[in-house]
């Protein structure tokens, strides 16, 4: 699946990638997940991954204020545009450094896929939440259900992307040693 300066670096790349997301993901939430919540009495949107109306939207926006709407878009979401971004790098590299230890590439492939269509909706939940708080207190219900319906799709891909990852790692530790290149 992987060559020359790639297959010998990828590991790396896992690992720095990895190291990197998670700091960002514990600052998110030990910090301005946490502050959000605190301040409104209310999960985030990024922490639904259910999904929400819109009631259960106005009702947070609403008891957020301004500067915790501010806070929202300076802090949580200026984070969260970095994390995609570092979960998809770490889930591919690491889905790439063992797949190309294993004959049938379509797992690695199939893991690389749910990992991008992750980071996309993502970044479109992003993109959600920021035009429900540009628009405050006029947000249509069309886009609260976009919104909540690519947190649902995120949460989704994400979790499946993880197991995939996990799944192509436990098959790798099965390999007998002679298929084994590294």
């Amino acid at each position: 699946m992987t060559n020359g300066i790639f297959a010998k670096h990828i590991g790396k790349l896992a690992v720095g990638a990895g190291m990197t997301g998670a700091s960002i993901y514990l600052l998110m939430i030990n910090f301005t997940l946490a502050h959000i919540e605190a301040v409104s009495g209310h999960v985030p949107f990024d922490m639904r991954p259910s999904g929400y109306g819109p009631a259960e939207a106005a009702t947070l926006l609403e008891a957020l204020g301004v500067q915790g709407r501010a806070y929202y878009l300076s802090h949580q979401i200026a984070l969260d545009t970095l994390y995609p971004l570092m979960l998809t790098l770490t889930l591919i590299a690491t889905i790439c450094w063992l797949g190309q230890r294993m004959p049938n590439g379509k797992p690695v492939r199939f893991g690389i896929a749910l990992s991008v269509g992750s980071a996309l909706f993502d970044y479109l939940e992003n993109l959600g939440i920021a035009a429900m708080i540009w628009s405050w207190p006029e947000i249509s219900a069309p886009l609260v259900y976009a919104t909540s319906s690519a947190t649902i799709l995120k949460s989704a891909l994400t979790t499946l992307a993880v197991l995939l990852t996990l799944l192509v790692g436990f098959k790798w530790t099965r390999l007998p040693e002679a298929d084994v290149r590294r």
